[in-house]
This record gives structure tokens, sequence and C-alpha cells, in this order.
């Protein structure tokens, strides 16, 4: 699989075809027997990864709680009045705790500060999946600006919304991962019926 600046990367297959643990192997947090993941070229043999290089998105949440809003975009180094530009129902919750919002809310707040915070590559695990159809949309249009900046890894099942955005998308299915030629291959790789209306 390649993932590139300035270009979005879709990523689907069945529930328990490795989508998220390729993620995570890419991440860092799993080891498998063989791998080979780069960086422009350069070979990561640790499983260290420098935020600077990729940023992760996970299914579970990752911020803690008890973390006031301010806080995290000061740490993030993010201006709250960009998210603001994009979902302005969330300007009361300034500074509010984490555990203020409901859990739509919480999740956009994560997937824009890992979308949004300066790094060459972010993943996105289901990002999709809590949050409501209005909100998709808007999500949608930031991934697409922020593609400009970082190459941009996605996988959710809500695949209308990848294939939507997505510049090169890939199905895994049997153990392989394969790069599709059009929507039709979601069909022949066994995911998806894409003639039903």
């Amino acid at each position: 699989m390649k993932s590139e600046t300035g270009k979005i990367t879709g990523l689907l297959g069945r529930n328990g075809t490795g989508k998220s643990c390729l993620m995570k192997i890419l991440f860092g947090e799993l080891i498998p027997n063989d791998k080979s993941i780069r960086i422009n070229g350069d070979s990561l043999i640790s499983t260290y990864r420098s935020p600077k290089d990729l940023k992760y998105l996970p299914q579970t949440r990752f911020i803690p709680s008890s973390l006031k809003i301010k806080r995290i975009f000061d740490d993030f180094n993010l201006d709250f009045a960009d998210l603001i530009i994009y979902f302005p129902e969330l300007e009361k919750f300034r500074t509010s705790k984490l555990c203020d919002l409901s859990g739509g809310e919480r999740r956009i707040i994560e997937i824009y500060i890992i979308l949004v915070s300066e790094t060459k590559f972010c993943m996105l695990d289901e990002p999709f999946s809590q949050v409501m159809p209005l909100h998709i949309d808007t999500i949608k249009r930031l991934i697409l600006r922020e593609k400009e900046n970082k190459g941009i890894i996605i996988t959710d099942h809500m695949y209308k919304h990848i294939v939507d955005i997505c510049d090169n998308l890939y199905v895994i299915s049997d153990g392989t991962t394969y790069l599709t030629n059009g929507i039709q291959d979601l069909e022949t790789l066994g995911y998806a019926r894409v003639n039903e209306q």
C-alpha cells in the first residue's frame, strides 16, 4: 500500500480482514513477522513513529476525558478558531472538559486534532461511524483541505464516503491488499454490492 502527500488513500475490507491491524502495524503498535515500512524511501526499523511523520486516529477514544478543550488545542499547537469555522456549534465548549461533550462531538475533536495537526501522514480509522451525516460532509471537506499538506489513509465501512474523496482505493481480501481499478472491484472482491440502490 502506498500513501503520498496530496492524496487520500482509501482502505476497505470486510470485518476482521485486518484494516485496523494494518494501521497499527504502520503506526508501530503491532509488530508483524515481515514488514517493509518506509517514509520517503527511508525504512522504519524501530516501532517508534515520530508524530512529525505519522499520526493515527484509532477507533477508540485516546484523549483523556478530564482535559479541557483549550488545553488539548494548546498541546497540539492548533487554533480553536479554525475548528469553529467548520463546526460553529462547538464554540460553546472552548473552556469545557472533553467529558462534557457528547460522543459525536468528542469524536469530531479527536478527528480534527489528528487530521489538522502538523505531520507528514495521518491515518483515520472509522472517522465517520460516530458522527451525524451533516458532520460527515464537513469532515470530508476538512480531509480534502488537509490532503494538500499530508498523505491521508482512511478506512470506514461507510464506503461511499471513502470512494467519494479518495484518490487511491485498496481492498483487503483473503489476506491480500488489492489496489482497485474502480468501484466495481468492491463487488468482485466481495466487499459490497455496488449496483444496489
